[in-house]
């Protein structure tokens, strides 16, 4: 669920992310290498990956409870799926 979850915060806030954390999340999150795979990748210790994967998830935390992307996004969903035109309309607005 937690994979789910930050995968979907990826999805949104990527851009906000620098190459490297960007390239270190895929790697871990979506293409499913262990930190050694990534370090040796990377040439640093899995501990600095470990460290940059923490930093990133804290990150796409933070950017979440700022933002509410992911929260509006599941609103405006629920709201087609209900065809509930006054909150679809209050959401986008």
């Amino acid at each position: 669920m937690e994979r789910i979850y930050l995968n979907d915060l990826f999805d949104l806030y990527q851009k906000l992310l620098n190459e490297h954390e960007q390239s270190v999340f895929i790697e871990y999150y979506q293409e499913d290498l262990s930190l050694k795979e990534i370090a040796d990748n990377f040439n640093v210790t899995r501990n600095a990956i470990y460290k940059t994967l923490k930093s990133v998830e804290e990150k796409l935390n933070v950017y979440e409870k700022k933002l509410e992307l992911y929260k509006k996004k599941n609103e405006l969903l629920k709201a087609i799926e209900n065809n509930d035109i006054i909150k679809i309309k209050k959401i986008v607005s």
